[in-house]
């Protein structure tokens, strides 16, 4: 029933998109491939089979799936829930990326399905300033766990991005 939850929290792991560490300039306006890797912990509250509720945190770092692509090399941190009620699994969270230059986007992600859900740039600092867009994620799989309580995983997020 653990490795159940584990699964549904990195299944959850936002799709995250910030900052740019290989290419010169972001563009205004554009599309994003990464690919988002990461290791948590969590606090689990096994009801049942069929019900089980969890908070999450976990840090990682996105890589571009295009050399040079926008929001490769970032650092991550995200906080967040998950809730299976009858086998059906939700949940939602928020991710702060930085750049080498110490520049942050603010995103919310929205498990809306096995595997994936929706990412929503919220706030974004420096070079990121009024962020816009969002896209889609999908989990790529759980990795072996090393040690009790803690999880690692990837997703492959998608989208689109305007900053102004």
């Amino acid at each position: 029933m653990l490795k159940l939850a584990s699964a549904v929290i990195v299944g959850l792991a936002l799709v995250h998109a910030p900052t740019t560490g290989e290419a010169a300039e972001l563009a205004k306006s554009g599309s994003y491939d990464i690919t988002n890797c990461w290791a948590g912990t969590s606090n689990v509250i096994v009801h049942s089979k069929a019900h089980i509720a969890l908070s999450y945190t976990l840090t990682g770092t996105s890589l571009a799936n295009k050399p040079g692509g926008p929001f490769g090399n970032l650092s991550y941190q995200c906080v967040g829930v998950v809730r299976v009620m009858q086998g059906t699994a939700t949940g939602d969270g928020n991710c702060e990326y930085v750049d080498a230059d110490g520049d942050k986007v603010l995103g919310r992600g929205i498990r809306t399905g096995n595997p994936g859900g929706e990412w929503t740039f919220i706030n974004g600092t420096g070079k990121y300033a009024g962020i816009t867009g969002g896209g889609a994620f999908k989990y790529l799989g759980q990795f072996p766990t090393v040690r009790k309580g803690h999880f690692q995983g990837c997703n492959r997020a998608t989208g689109t991005y305007k900053l102004k």
